[in-house]
Order: C-alpha cells, then sequence, then structure tokens
C-alpha cells in the first residue's frame, strides 16, 4: 500500500511539472496541481452533554485535474483524488455491551482520540485570476469533497487503563461535505464544512450523535 501511494505521488509530480514547462502565453491551459492540506479540526454539532474537545488536526495530499470551461483558462472545474488523515480529540468514551457498541460522555480528562484514514475524491468549481504565463494570482476555489473510510480507531487513555476499538461498524463509511478555498500565489485558506454526521445509528441516551467535522487550515498547489 505505501509503494502505491508512493509512485501514485511521483506520477503525478511528472505530470504537473511536465505541464507548466510547456505553458504557452495566450494559450488555453489548465492547472493540474498536487495539493498539500493542514488542517486544525474541530467537532460541531456534538450533543449538548459533552463539553467540547480538545486540539485535533488533519493533512490531506493528492492530485486535481483541470477541465477548462473558458478560453482564458481562468474558469475551470477539476477533479481529483488523495489520502487524509485526521486525529480528533473528543468527549466521548467507546464500550462494547453484548457484542454492541455503545458511547457515553466523558468529561473526566481522560484522553479520548479518534485516528481516521480516508480515501478523498474533491470536486472544485474554480475562478483564477490568471494567465499562462502567470504563476502569482487569485484564486477562488469552491466544491464538494466525498470521502471514504479505510480504517478508524477510537482509544481512550486515563491514569490507569488504554484500550482502543478499531474500525468501529458505526462510523459511517462514506462521508461529505463542503469546500472553499481563496488565497494568493502559494497562501490559500481552506475550509470543510462536514453535512454527514461522523457516525450512523448511534445514540447518547436519547440523543442522537450527530457529530461533524470541520476543517480549517492551509492548503497549498504545486504545479
Amino acid at each position: 500500500m505505501k509503494k502505491l501511494i508512493f509512485f501514485f505521488f511521483i506520477g503525478c509530480s511528472s505530470i504537473a511539472f511536465s505541464q507548466k514547462d510547456s505553458l504557452q502565453l495566450g494559450s488555453k491551459y489548465a492547472e493540474d496541481q498536487l495539493y498539500f492540506l493542514i488542517s486544525y479540526n474541530q467537532l460541531f454539532d456534538q450533543p449538548s452533554l459533552v463539553k467540547g474537545s480538545g486540539f485535533s488536526y488533519g493533512l490531506s495530499a493528492g492530485f486535481m485535474k483541470d477541465l477548462i470551461l473558458n478560453k482564458k483558462g481562468s474558469i475551470s472545474m477539476a477533479l481529483g483524488f488523495g489520502y487524509n488523515y485526521d486525529l480528533l480529540n473528543h468527549g466521548l468514551t467507546i464500550a462494547k455491551e453484548n457484542n454492541e457498541v455503545t458511547f457515553q460522555v466523558d468529561n473526566s480528562g481522560a484522553i479520548n482520540t479518534l485516528t481516521i484514514h480516508n480515501l478523498e475524491f474533491p470536486f472544485e468549481f474554480r475562478w483564477r485570476d490568471s494567465d499562462a504565463q502567470t504563476y502569482k494570482f487569485w484564486r477562488v476555489y469552491m466544491g464538494v469533497k466525498a470521502s471514504y473510510n479505510v480504517s478508524n480507531n477510537f482509544k481512550f487513555t486515563d491514569q490507569s487503563n488504554s484500550f482502543s476499538y478499531k474500525n468501529v461498524s458505526r462510523f459511517n463509511s462514506w462521508q461529505y461535505g463542503l469546500t472553499l478555498s481563496v488565497g494568493y500565489d502559494v497562501f490559500t485558506a481552506h475550509m470543510y464544512y462536514g453535512l454527514t454526521p461522523m457516525l450512523k445509528d448511534t445514540m447518547l441516551g436519547t440523543t442522537d450523535i450527530s457529530s461533524k467535522t470541520m476543517r480549517i487550515g492551509l492548503i497549498f498547489y504545486f504545479l
């Protein structure tokens, strides 16, 4: 799996750099890109009994294929494929009772983390103030992103106990959200707003656990 990911990014790099060398002034061009994202993550729509979550972060990397919509090349759509890693600190503890996964509120100060590995499939509608010979420009990219969960791991740690549950079946395998990237040159702010609950058919007492993920960070594009 690691070798496959390595050769995927090497291939994408070759395509991207060869494309940059072939740009011609005044010609219609595509902005195929590698991307790298680092984000601060936050859970929202948590049950009211949950006091909040600690510091959480995420990393993403992948490749976007540009589909030009006008002659200048300033408007396009883009399809992509990538990998996402999230570490979420949350205020829930997980247990198994009669082979059923249950969640409870934990405000004891214990460390409750969820690590997630996803394949992600972004789709964007793009506007940029650029031409084939301009590499510093404003960009506004809006879109949606689908994520497929490869693995998830809930871990609980306090002074006397440590245990984890891997690939919990109640975790939503497919999740969707809205994305927005705005920036100039190499610095681009990025936001992901989750539309799909992290867990499915899961209750905290009589309340649905509808926690969703928000990511705010910086995304870097490499031609």
